[in-house]
């Protein structure tokens, strides 16, 4: 519901990849948002390989990946698409993740080679970081496609340290947006 909103006055579309749930999911993406492009994979693929097979869907120029237990802000994605086209060797672009409670989620921002929290900016700052976090990672289409999206050796955690390095080591830039709140209800996708 968050992301329809947040894409009204966007030219985007949603593409969400369901692995195998056991539950009625599925029927109420399809009753509750039928221009949501649902892809339904018959196993459980992980988390990388399920995001290389959403985003081999996509049209657009550029791509989030977004977890489905997170909410977006109405202009999350506005406010993001206007920074990122000021940048001429973007990488990804992350954002302020807090939890239920509203409390600021560390792991938005980290440092390699030593994976710890990025302290150099505060919750609300904007600059370069290392490491983005899994639960919501945009970039440009192209890019992804290039390094060749998410190492499917990656079942389901790590998988986004090793793409944000990849990025990184391609001499590309990663960002910590600290301007745009996402809700992130951790642990729901497992």
């Amino acid at each position: 519901s968050s992301v329809s909103e947040a894409i009204k006055n966007i030219d985007a579309e949603i593409i969400v990849v369901d692995n195998n749930s056991e539950d009625s999911s599925c029927d109420m993406v399809k009753t509750l948002f039928p221009n949501v492009i649902l892809i339904q994979n018959k196993e459980n693929f992980g988390f990388s390989k399920g995001n290389n097979i959403g985003t081999l869907r996509a049209k657009g120029e550029f791509i989030c990946i977004l977890n489905p237990d997170t909410v977006v802000a109405e202009d999350t994605f506005i406010k993001i698409l206007k920074f990122s086209k000021t940048k001429n060797n973007l990488g990804i672009v992350g954002c302020k993740l807090i939890n239920g409670v509203g409390a600021f989620l560390p792991e938005s921002k980290r440092n390699v080679p030593v994976i710890n929290y990025a302290t150099h900016l505060n919750e609300n700052e904007i600059g370069k970081v290392d490491v983005l976090v899994g639960a919501f990672m945009f970039m440009k289409k192209k890019l992804f496609n290039d390094i060749k999206g998410f190492d499917e050796d990656y079942f389901m955690y790590g998988e986004d340290i090793d793409l944000s390095y990849t990025i990184l080591n391609a001499g590309y830039e990663n960002y910590y947006y600290g301007e745009s709140t996402v809700l992130h209800f951790k642990g729901e996708s497992t």
